[in-house]
């Protein structure tokens, strides 16, 4: 099995990353130290996204993922299929924090059958996963079905 960088074995079957490693932080995978390599090293700026107006801004975490395989790996890469996310709200002007879960496969399946369709883009690649968290670019088709059925307003 190789190695990774952060210290934790990958399992690699078939060209295939097991999602248990993309879901740890690194302080759970890995002892703590006083330092952060620059491998380990995620900005926080990248994790957050933010409203129109500037005054929210946003973070989302991985609760759980799929274990199905991605359908075209050859032309979209390493990609995970996103179950569950914890999304955390701060309103910027109050200082005041909101926590909600969603099942995002139950949300689809709503909207699909009351609206008849679905925006929901689950698949995230890998890389754009970070101490379990999803990187700012990704939140909006994480949440669109969400927003659509009034769950979420962002």
């Amino acid at each position: 099995m190789p190695e990774d960088d952060f210290g934790e074995a990958r399992i690699v079957e078939g060209n295939e990353i097991h999602s248990k490693s993309l879901l740890d932080t690194i302080s759970e995978s890995k002892g703590t130290h006083s330092r952060t390599s620059f491998e380990e090293f995620t900005d926080e700026r990248t994790l957050v996204s933010y409203d129109a107006f500037g005054n929210k801004q946003m973070k989302i975490k991985v609760l759980e993922v799929s274990d199905e395989n991605p359908p075209s790996k050859w032309k979209f890469g390493d990609r995970v299929k996103v179950s569950k996310i914890l999304v955390t709200i701060k309103h910027l002007t109050s200082q005041e924090i909101e926590e909600g879960e969603f099942d995002i496969e139950a949300i689809e399946r709503e909207l699909a059958e009351k609206r008849h369709y679905t925006s929901t883009n689950r698949w995230v690649p890998a890389n754009d996963i970070k101490n379990g968290y999803v990187v700012g670019s990704r939140h909006t088709t994480l949440i669109s079905d969400a927003s659509a059925l009034d769950y979420i307003i962002f």
